[in-house]
Order: C-alpha cells, then structure tokens, then sequence
C-alpha cells in the first residue's frame, strides 16, 4: 500500500540509484548458439552487476558469474577506469561489460583490470594489469586488449605486444574526442580472422597540456590531459595494420590532416574500410584499403549541409560483397543498399520518418532489422525491411520506447520495452510464431509516480514542438506560505523549466525515464509545474529539425523554450510570471542563456556544469555545430553567456564540479568573474571531488536539496 509518507520526494531519494523500476537488466546478448540468453543483472537491485543467463526453452533463469573479491567502488577504481567510466557515463560496478565470440560459445570477461575467460561454465583468469577493451576472435580462439598504450595477444602460445609505440604517442586507443564527439569508443579492429589487427596510432605530443589541479584531496593531485579546444589542432591520427605472422606494419594512405577517424570495418574480402570525416563534418567518405600496400579508394561519399550525423549502421554481407548503409541526403535517415564497389543498388527505405539505427543483417533472409519511428517520434520501434525491395514491416506493437536484440539465427528477439506509464519489461518474442517468454516483468513500484502529460503545441512561427508537463497536488501545493507579491498569479502555481536543449538528445518521449524523473517529481510534489520542451536543435526530427542552430547556438532554442512556457500558460493552472529553469552541461548552459537573453520570462535558474564560451569546448562537438572561432566569430560571441551578462536580472545558482575534464571548471571561473564585474548577484556550489557527471551519493543529496531551497525562495 502506497502511503503519504512512502510517496515522498526528498532530495535523499532523488540522488538514489538506480530510479524506481529502472533496476532491469542491461547488456542483453544472444549465445551464438542462439539457446541462451546473457545480460548483466543485480538481484538485489542495486548497481552491482552479476552475469545471468535465460534458458529460453525453460524459462530457466541462473546467474552464471559474480565479480571476484571485494565490491568495486567509485572511490577504489583507478583513474584510468574512472575516464573511462566517464565516456561511458557508467554508474554500473560490478560486472560492466561482457563479450562473446561470434561463432563459439567462448565469451570475454573484464572485471577490475584483469581478463577472464568463460566456457561452458568454467571462468579462467587470462591476464591482469591495466586490460583495457578487450576482444575475442569469432572463433573464440585468439583474444586482443590495450595495455600500456599498445595492442597486445594471448593465444595458446601465450601472451604478447603487436605494437610498439614511441614517446608521446599510443596504439589502439581512441583519442579523446572520438571517444567523447565521435561514438568511437575503441582504437584497434582485428581483422575477422584474427591474423591482423588495424589499429589507430595516435599523437596528441602537440597539443598543450590543461592541468586539473585536485583541490578537495588530502595530498595534491594534478591530472594531465591533452583537450584540443575549438579553432586549435586535433591529435595527428594514422591508421595502421599489422600482422601477427611478421609482425610487419602497414601505414594506410589517410592524408587526414584536419579530419577525423570515424570508423574502422572490415570487408570479408580483407578490405580494410575506413571512414574519413572532414573537419567541418560536412563530408565522409567510405576508403576501402589493400592492407598490403596502404592504397586505397573511396567508394561511398557523403557531403551534407550544415553536419552530418555519424552512426554505426554499415554491415556488410559477407556471400556477395554488398553493403548496407544509411544516410540523412534526403533529410531524415534512411537505409541504402550498395554494391561492393560502392555502386548504389536501391533505397530500402523512405519517407518523412527516419530508420534510426540497424540492429541486426540477416544474410540468408536478406533482412535488415531497424529501430525508428514511422508515427510519433515520441515512440520507437522495431521494424525490418527487405533487401530486395518493398516496405518496411513493424514488428513491436506495444506504445512506447522498444529496444531490440535479435537471435543470430533471427528466430527471435529480445523486446524492452517501456512508456511513460509502464516500467521497463523484457520479452523474448518469437519470429516463428511461438509464445513469448517473459525475461523480466515490470519492477513493482512503492512510490506514488504521476506520468507526466504529453502534449503537442505549435509555435507562433507553425513548428510543432512536443512538451512533457508534470502538475503539482491539486490542493496543498505550496510548500511555503505565499509571498505578497503572488497575487497575479491567481492561486496558479509557478513553472520550471528543465532543459537540455542541445543537439543529439531528446528530452521529451514516451518513457518511463519521464516518469522516474525525480527531481521533476519532487518539484512538482513541492507545489510547481515542471515542464519540458524539445526545441529546435534537438534529436530524432530530422536534419531540418536540427539545423537552425547551424552557427548560432543558443538562439531559436531559447525562442523555443519561452513559446512553450506561453503555451503552458494558455492551459489554465500556471503562473507564467513566476519561471525557474535548471539544466545539466548543455541544458546549464541554456540556462544561462534563458537568463540573460529572455529576462522578462525567466526570473530564476540553475545552471549546471555550463559551457560559457565555445572556445573552450573540444573541436570535434564545437566546429560541429558552430565552426571554427576564426570563421565564425560573431557566432562564437553572441552565442556566448558572457556576452549577455549586462541583461542579466533573475536569480541564478551555478553548480559545477572541480574536476569535470569535460567542461572545465574554468568556463564557471570565467562566469563568475563576469557577473563579479558587472555586479550581478549569484550563488554557487562548488563539488571539489566531482567531475562532469556526479557520482557521489552524498553530493548528490546536497545538490537536490540546495536546489529545491533555491526555487522556493526565489519563485
């Protein structure tokens, strides 16, 4: 029974993780026998991860691996794993990560530094010491990994380096933006065969040093990291492969000067394809490399304004050579089958609606699986499509958000699944008409969670915007005795805003992430209207959707957000002369924006983590979206806070952490060195031990509340 006291929103709870029925099961796999099912899973329903494994036959569930030794905490990790963690943005411990090899039951195991190997139920340890990324062959025989800024083997006649790198430079790790901009999380690619290995060499000697000086620790600490900031130069990248054989490597012809690696495959006819990315990201080209001799040719080549939007869909069919692909040309995206010369065979799909990731080939079928929408991009869903022509079939039904895992022999696949009214719940579905087998029922739920409201409303200038509104108790709803100065309101509640805003990201959707958005829930239990909107710029609308922030962040995403706090006023119950807003990285810096750019709407906010000017963000995201400082300097300034700070006159409360190695803290110093000079008054909380995402709980409980005690006494 759900009591008043249960169903309270304190700051202690909203700093909790995992969120109420978000302790679900994660890194879902097939076996590539296709008769059991793998994921990471804590039973007790905390954020330590052990390997389960469902019998599909059965419905047998059995948890096969536990971490060994003592738990893993933030505080014990490295600070190599604790970078990673946050390229990752991994909260997990435990067991993080698994892989198997395609095509034996032979799976890899990293757990604190050292590497596992897993068959038929026996774990061995293989090596330990700084194992990072680790990869199995598909015949599960010969395994790869990173260590000391090289790319090493262990087979059956043991352990040993394949690259050596020289002072200054690494082997077979990704640099930091690709890690961070790029989605290119890994530096090294073993051919499948397992007899060579492509790998990125990567020298970033050049680039100055930004020291991250520890201020809260008891003995002085500095970081070194080597951060290209806008205008300036990227790591010098070089693609290499070498052989195990000989040992011999073969430098690919790149001349990538002012680009980027984007992505590294290989063809089944032992063609090494290479993406190149222009540095302005307006063109990329598919190269396909003799591995022999480092020459190479493109055969796909993509050029789109204002960016292009890079994904992780070519696949590659390995009887005929052909390839599929995706692209936004037409502006949204759409898959595309090509012969292995790079000649275009046929669009597999089309439409006002985009086929937003490839999931799984089936080869012998000739099938391509796919996640996206067709109806609301509110929703996603799991659809196929046939190489050979004709339309998309959808294969989910339920309303909602569905992830996808399909069988290696496409009998089946994993369906999560949620909405803004339904937990998470994990479904294996049969594609041969067998009954479904429940892998997780939704988590039943103590708390009291309203679902927000979906709406849709159209801006002054006709675009459709979504927003998500979550309403406080009808009776009891302030938390504070009213002010004098309320009246005008007649008895509505006052607004915050939370945004984001930025390119990439989709706050509003069909979710349980809406739901389980505690702080809005707090907020709202407090006595205010919570709402947030998805402005022009943001994710999975289509290339137009995005592109009027093309060299001018900052601008139409505030238009936005203020026409949605008028909407929000047409419905009755909001005092839209009272507004806060808050915002994390992106969303802190539209904060301030909203701030000093729409004074009149937005009298108070808190600004988490915020860029305060561009040229000390990274290259790659930055040139992206704005160009380079000296090609785009007007854009630079009046897209920055700094330059606004005189309009400036609602309450403002800065948060950021002293360690962030993403946006520095220097952007906040640089803020607060402006509103000293323009004397405008502010607050700040300041976290000395945390870096761009906030990990320690009791940190966590102290922003919450600080927040909440902001906008009461300032709304």
């Amino acid at each position: 029974m759900k009591t008043a006291e249960s169903s309270r929103f304190t700051p202690e709870l909203v700093a909790r993780y995992p969120r109420p029925g978000m302790a679900v099961p994660g890194k879902i796999h097939y076996s590539p026998d296709a008769k059991v099912i793998t994921y990471l899973f804590s039973e007790r329903g905390d954020l330590v991860r052990e390997l389960w494994a469902l019998d599909p036959a059965s419905g047998r569930k059995q948890r096969w691996v536990a971490p060994p030794g003592e738990t893993v905490t933030e505080e014990t990790l490295s600070r190599e794993e604790k970078l990673r963690r946050e390229r990752l943005r991994l909260r997990e411990t435990g067991i993080t990560d698994y892989t198997w090899a395609e095509k034996a039951n032979v799976m890899l195991l990293p757990m604190r530094g050292e590497l596992y190997r897993w068959v038929e139920g026996s774990t061995t340890r293989l090596t330990g010491g700084g194992v990072i990324d680790p990869k199995i062959t598909a015949d599960g025989c010969r395994t790869f990994f990173v260590r000391d800024g090289d790319v090493w083997t262990i087979d059956d006649a043991g352990e040993r380096r394949l690259t050596s790198h020289p002072a200054g430079v690494t082997n077979g790790l990704a640099e930091f933006v690709a890690q961070e901009e790029l989605d290119r999380l890994s530096g090294y690619w073993p051919s499948p065969r397992g007899d060579l290995v492509a790998f990125a060499q990567v020298d970033e000697s050049h680039i100055p040093v930004f020291p991250i000086v520890h201020q809260g620790t008891p003995t002085l600490e500095i970081e070194e990291h080597r951060y290209p900031f806008a205008g300036a130069e990227n790591a010098r990248v070089k693609v290499g492969v070498v052989s195990l054989e000989s040992g011999v490597t073969t430098f690919m012809d790149l001349s990538i000067d002012e680009g980027y690696i984007a992505r590294v495959d290989w063809h089944p006819d032992g063609r090494l394809l290479v993406q190149r990315l222009s540095r302005d990201w307006r063109h990329l080209e598919i190269l396909a490399y003799d591995v022999g001799t480092g020459a190479g040719r493109g055969i796909v080549v993509e050029r789109l304004e204002p960016w292009i939007n890079l994904h992780h869909d070519l696949r590659v069919i390995e009887s005929t050579g052909e390839f599929t692909w995706s692209s936004e040309r037409t502006g949204f995206r759409h898959l595309y089958l090509y012969a292995p010369d790079g000649r275009l065979i046929r669009q597999l799909t089309s439409g006002g609606w985009p086929a937003e990731a490839t999931v799984a080939l089936d080869e012998k079928g000739r099938q391509l699986y796919f996640v996206g929408w067709q109806e609301s991009p509110l929703e996603r869903h799991l659809f196929r499509v046939s190489l050979d022509g004709g339309e998309p079939e959808r294969l989910t039904s339920e309303p909602g958000v569905h992830g996808a895992e399909i069988a290696p022999d496409f009998s089946s696949f994993v369906d999560v699944w949620d909405s803004h009214e339904h937990p998470p719940s994990i479904t294996v579905r049969s594609l041969r008409g067998q009954p479904p087998v429940i892998l997780h029922a939704a988590s039943p739920v103590e708390l009291d969670l309203p679902p927000p409201e979906l709406h849709r409303f159209r801006a002054s200038d006709g675009a459709d915007l979504y927003a998500a509104v979550y309403r406080p108790p009808t009776s009891g709803a302030l938390s504070r005795p009213p002010r004098a100065d309320e009246g005008q309101g007649g008895g509505r509640a006052p607004v915050i805003v939370e945004v984001y805003g930025g390119p990439g990201a989709q706050m509003v959707n069909d979710s349980w992430a809406q739901t389980v958005d505690l702080r809005a829930q707090m907020l709202a239990q407090h006595g205010f209207v919570v709402m947030k909107v998805d402005n022009r710029g943001s994710a999975r609308r289509g290339l137009g959707f995005e592109a009027p922030i093309a060299r001018r962040m900052g601008g139409v995403e505030i238009s936005d957000q203020v026409e949605g706090v008028r909407w929000l006023g047409t419905l009755g119950f909001a005092d839209i002369s009272r507004v806060g807003i808050y915002g994390w990285s992106y969303g802190g810096y539209m904060t301030l924006m909203a701030l000093a750019t729409a004074p009149d709407v937005f009298k108070a906010g808190v600004a988490g983590a915020p860029v305060t000017f561009h040229e000390g963000y990274d290259t790659a995201y930055t040139e992206k979206y704005m160009s380079t400082p000296r090609d785009n300097s007007d854009g630079y300034r009046r897209s920055s806070p700094l330059s606004h700070i005189d309009q400036l006159r609602g309450r403002l409360l800065v948060v950021h952490g002293m360690i962030d190695e993403n946006v520095h803290f220097r952007h906040t110093a640089r803020l607060m060195q402006a509103l000293i000079d323009a004397g405008k008054p502010f607050e700040t909380l300041i976290y000395p031990n945390e870096r761009h995402m906030p990990r320690s709980e009791r940190d966590r409980v102290d922003m919450e509340r600080r927040l909440l005690e902001f906008f009461q006494r300032n709304l």
